[in-house]
């Protein structure tokens, strides 16, 4: 009896990027500018997409939103009219090109995709999906030491948003220590604080996702 050893090694980051590439090209060739948002689960990632939608109502906006079961988020942001779409990871902790792919060609006439990954901040580290812009959404209520534990992925944040800033107090978060961790993590990165329930640096988000929107389709 011989005993056959076979030895196959499937590159799957290799193929999470040739797919986010051609997912790039889609997004630029239909001037989509697509939004990857990070955070932990309660992080009010949900909520941020729904402002977004309500204030930006002279862009047509859509979203992908992506969980290991997303009816309830999907529910949210589809009631506001528009052009939405969900995705089951199942046991998968990240959204991927792959995942992505299957979806973009129903939003080809948008202007601003927002994509909301999975609740957590490790697993969508690794995955470009083709995104333009990378968000990194945390709340006080995780603790001021939560970007210190998590560095990696606020390195490759172009935008973070320190959530909940009137909750600090009650939950003894240092604010001012979560945005030298950051600024020290990455010093080209745009920082925002926010309360979205009482209103805090919505208009500064906005203001920001309008003028990526023009200046990637000014030419």
């Amino acid at each position: 009896m011989h005993r056959i050893e076979v030895e196959a090694e499937v590159d799957l980051l290799a193929e999470n990027k040739r797919l986010a590439e051609e997912n790039r090209k889609f997004f630029r060739e239909n001037g989509i500018l697509a939004v990857n948002i990070m955070g932990a689960i309660g992080s009010g990632k949900t909520l941020l997409i729904e402002k977004t939608i309500e204030r930006l109502n002279d862009l047509k906006v859509g979203a992908i939103l992506g969980d290991v079961v997303c009816k309830a988020d999907y529910e949210r942001v589809s009631k506001l009219g528009i052009k939405a779409e969900a995705i089951n990871t199942g046991k998968e902790c990240h959204l991927d090109a792959h995942l992505v792919h299957h979806k973009i060609r129903k939003f080809e006439d948008v202007d601003i995709l927002l994509i909301e990954n999975v609740g957590n901040l490790i697993c969508p580290v690794d995955f470009d999906l083709g995104e333009d812009l990378r968000v990194v959404m945390v709340s006080v209520t995780e603790g001021d030491d939560v970007v210190e534990k998590h560095p990696k992925i606020f390195t490759i944040a172009d935008v973070v948003i320190i959530n909940k800033l009137k909750l600090a107090e009650f939950v003894g978060a240092n604010v001012e220590k979560m945005k030298r961790d950051v600024e020290r993590l990455n010093s080209r990165v745009k920082l925002i604080l926010m309360d979205l329930k009482e209103g805090i640096g919505l208009e500064e988000w906005i203001e920001y996702l309008r003028g990526e929107y023009v200046s990637r389709n000014s030419g």
